[in-house]
């Protein structure tokens, strides 16, 4: 377990997830708002949380999680975490939700956890969040947060124009 709230509990993905993270991927808002990631396999699901998950855990200590649903006997139910792109100067934070989940408070609970760990075990003085403009739930989670905007930018290959939210920590 990497973190646990009143209602949640955050551990590290493992390959058994892949049937989880596949359907998550391939939800409605993660296609619209963070962009069709090719993952139609659970081979493929696989081969993402090797290449992605548990490759940032081992370089970095920190990375992605899985977040259960305590009341639900420990369902997944989404992810949040951290992760450090080339793109970026700071460890950018992320989270989403499996679309029955969303609007309920868990991206905040789960956010704020994450949150604590960046500053408290990776002694992290600062975090940055990406997201879409048009996405104004994610928007609005990070303002709640306390993350304030800074600038917009294209972080990736697809020239898409990001908004950069930062808060120090």
């Amino acid at each position: 377990m990497i973190a646990e709230t009143s209602r949640l509990i955050l551990t590290k993905f493992t390959l058994d997830d892949a049937p989880f993270f596949m359907e998550l991927v391939n939800t409605p808002h993660w296609i619209k708002f963070i962009g069709d990631r090719n993952i139609r396999t659970l081979k493929d699901a696989e081969q993402k949380i090797k290449s992605g998950h548990f490759e940032s855990y081992k370089s970095y200590g920190f990375g992605f999680y899985k977040v259960l649903l305590k009341e639900e006997n420990n369902k997944v139910i989404g992810t949040c975490g951290l992760i450090k792109r080339d793109t970026l100067d700071d460890v950018d934070i992320g989270f989403a939700f499996l679309p029955n989940y969303e609007s309920k408070g868990f991206g905040y609970e789960s956010a704020r956890a994450v949150m604590k760990l960046a500053k408290n075990t990776f002694n992290l003085k600062r975090l940055v969040a990406i997201t879409n403009p048009e996405n104004k739930k994610s928007i609005g989670l990070l303002e709640k947060l306390g993350l304030t905007f800074e600038k917009r930018i294209k972080p990736f290959e697809d020239d898409k124009e990001l908004l950069l939210f930062a808060k120090k920590l």
